[in-house]
Order: C-alpha cells, then sequence, then structure tokens
C-alpha cells in the first residue's frame, strides 16, 4: 500500500508492517495505525509514522543505544494487552524531542512505546519508577555511542579514524587497498 508522508514523500509499505495502538498515542489517541522508517542514515533515530495524518511522525530510538542500564518494568495488565510474556519478544522506544539546537535532545524514558513485533500491536505506556524522565537530556550519550560504534566498524575493516568531537563527525582514511568485500 502506498502512504503519502510530509517527512519522507510517498512510501511503499507492506500491509504486514502496520502497527496497530488500540489506545493511540499520548496527544494522539484518534490515530491508530503506524509504521517504522529506518531513514537509513547513521543517528539510529527512527520515526513511527502514522498513516491516517501525513504529518504525524514521532522521532523515536531504542533507550539502550544511549543508556545501556535503561529497564522498563511493566505491570502483568500491560504485558496481557501486548499479549506479551515478557519484554524480551517486544521492540522498546523512547520518543524524542528534537529542538533547533539538537545538542537539547532528550528522549521520553518514563513513557516509553513498546511494541509486540509478533502481532504488530503496540502501546505507549507509563512507567511507575519515579526516577525516569520525560525529558532525560541524552545527545552526548548517543554522540558518543555513535562515534564508538563507528570507531569499531573502522578499525574492523582497515580504516583508521579521525573524530572530530566537536561536530560528531567521523573521517576515515583507507590505510589498506585491499578491500574487504561483504558476503
Amino acid at each position: 500500500m502506498k502512504v503519502k508522508t510530509t517527512r519522507f514523500g510517498e512510501l511503499e509499505v507492506n500491509p504486514t508492517d502496520l502497527i496497530t495502538f488500540a489506545e493511540g498515542l499520548f496527544g494522539f489517541e484518534n490515530l491508530k495505525k503506524y509504521f517504522v522508517v529506518d531513514p537509513g542514515d547513521s543517528t539510529l533515530i527512527l520515526w513511527l509514522q502514522s498513516t491516517e495524518d501525513e504529518k504525524v511522525a514521532f522521532p523515536i530510538i531504542e533507550p539502550k543505544i544511549f543508556k545501556p542500564d535503561y529497564i522498563a518494568k511493566l505491570l502483568p495488565a500491560d504485558l496481557n494487552g501486548l499479549e506479551l510474556d515478557s519484554l524480551q519478544s517486544a521492540k522498546l522506544y523512547s520518543v524524542l524531542t528534537i529542538p533547533g539546537n539538537v545538542t537539547e535532545m532528550s528522549a521520553n524514558l518514563k513513557a516509553p512505546i513498546v511494541i509486540n513485533s509478533a502481532k504488530k500491536i503496540g502501546k505507549q505506556i507509563v512507567l511507575q519508577d519515579s526516577k525516569l524522565s520525560v525529558k532525560h537530556e541524552m545527545y552526548k550519550e548517543l554522540k558518543t555511542y555513535i562515534v564508538n560504534f563507528s570507531s569499531d566498524v573502522f578499525r574492523s575493516t582497515s580504516y583508521d579514524t579521525s573524530i572530530t568531537l566537536e561536530t560528531g563527525v567521523l573521517k576515515s582514511t583507507k590505510t589498506n587497498t585491499k578491500i574487504l568485500e561483504a558476503q
């Protein structure tokens, strides 16, 4: 099926990739059908795009990427509502707020989006943990992860890397003329 979006243009979406949010998302309770868009850039930010309103797309990210110790404790009623036995078989995302100054980016750790990938149903759930924030500033943590991950990838493929920490831009120079082909 074709879905028009203001951010990505017209996209071809497989109906099996649609995720149903029976209760919608907070502030968007009337929108029930979404799909995840991977823009294919190096930011690790995905987008949860509505099929019912082309203007509605939420930037999302897996919180474990920038906060490895993040734990979401769901109540049994939440697990049942998503038809899950445990979070092991679910995808968990934080909704991002990305202001004009990207260094002030924050993630909502208090109300993650939980998706049962097998059944294609999702729900935004408010966690009971009072230590979690709805505006966790995470730009530096994400930048560190991207820089470290990129460095590891380049080191394993015979590249030297130099990283400009002020901009977060990774520059590389090939040091070996032999190119490893993907198999």
